[in-house]
């Protein structure tokens, strides 16, 4: 691809994992001129990234991109994140996704009519812009005095691959979501561990898996009156994390107030040395490609009208969480928020609404 601007373009997507595909997947059926622009030499999105042993919440059968269900592992109800990345490869050769890659976007700026993406590989002009870049780029840790001191090893979710390498150490684990109970429940079979969250850990009841979380998030989207899925808890009991819990691995304590040269220590004075920390707190929207449309407000969120940012209505924002719609973060919900998204679109473009 060279320098010069592509100026025949209906619809820029920026970000090739499973909610740009989504948007492609409907884009295709409205019969728009488009391009989805991929940081990644290779298909997958950030599947690809995660650690070795990360598994779906949900069957297969409950996890798919729009037109296609997900094929089943052989031997696993639950697919790892290698088989959801082959889906994804293979989805994009189905459909005939136009996908440029690696191509990573610098800037979207407005140009008259149109909005302009600046890239690596050129300037993509089009009429609307579609932002699906996740927030795998963009992992947080928070900022707890002495993290700078400490001198062990220091590292995210998006940093562990397998327990192997911390056989025997002392490794602490933050966090009180699915990742940290997941490598915490592997990490516990090779290592001392210790799991510090903020809050007493909220673990779900054993047979709640993605189908309930989704069909619960559906209803609340659609206007029910019963809980969202932060009533049922925060952890999903996948298996490793019930046999952890079972052995009694699944003990959490209090946040340390401070790290030290060697460990952590809390505000009673106590102190514990450590090898490694595990960082699993989570993420923020990769959005900085945006930042030339100023589409931020005093609080540096983006406001929305479904999909669509207010300050700039030829941008949509898809799959970066239930801000950008319910479950959009995941499979099944990144097709239901692409779809109404590109409803939108088409409606602008004057072609046909997605069926």
């Amino acid at each position: 691809m060279g320098a010069s601007a592509d100026t025949g373009t209906d619809v820029v997507v920026v970000g090739g994992g499973q909610a740009g595909l989504a948007a492609g997947y409907f884009l295709r059926r409205a019969r728009a001129r488009f391009v989805i622009l991929d940081d990644r030499a290779e298909p997958g999105g950030a599947w690809g990234d995660y650690w070795d042993s990360l598994r779906l919440f949900s069957p297969a059968a409950h996890s798919p991109l729009p037109g296609w269900w997900m094929p089943e592992e052989p031997g696993h109800e639950y697919p790892s994140a290698r088989h959801v990345t082959d889906y994804l490869a293979e989805y994009e050769r189905r459909y005939d996704l136009p996908v440029r890659r690696p191509v990573a976007a610098t800037g979207v700026r407005r140009a008259d009519d149109a909005l302009e993406v600046a890239t690596t590989a050129g300037t993509w002009r089009a009429r609307h812009v579609v932002s699906a870049t996740g927030t795998w780029r963009r992992p947080f840790v928070p900022d707890v005095p002495g993290r700078d001191l400490y001198e062990g090893r220091q590292l995210h979710t998006v940093d562990y691959r397998s327990p192997g390498e911390f056989a025997g150490q002392r490794v602490v684990v933050v966090g009180g979501g699915n990742s940290a109970a997941q490598i915490l429940a592997e990490l516990s079979e090779v290592a001392h561990t210790t799991w510090l969250t903020r809050r007493p850990p909220r673990l779900m009841p054993d047979d709640v898996d993605g189908r309930v979380l989704f069909d619960v998030a559906t209803r609340r989207t659609l206007g029910g009156t019963d809980g969202g899925v932060g009533d049922l808890g925060d952890i999903v009991m996948v298996p490793s994390v019930r046999e952890a819990r079972d052995r009694g691995a699944l003990k959490a304590q209090p946040m340390a107030e401070r790290l030290t040269p060697t460990g952590v220590a809390w505000a009673d004075g106590s102190t514990m040395e450590a090898d490694a920390i595990v960082w699993c707190t989570g993420f923020r929207a990769a959005l900085d490609h945006l930042a030339p449309l100023d589409p931020f407000d005093a609080d540096g969120r983006i406001p929305l009208d479904g999909s669509r940012c207010r300050r700039e209505p030829r941008l949509h924002l898809v799959g970066y969480g239930d801000w950008t719609g319910a479950a959009s973060a995941t499979l099944i919900g990144a097709g239901r928020t692409a779809k109404a998204a590109v409803a939108r679109i088409a409606e602008d473009l004057g072609a046909s609404r997605p069926r």
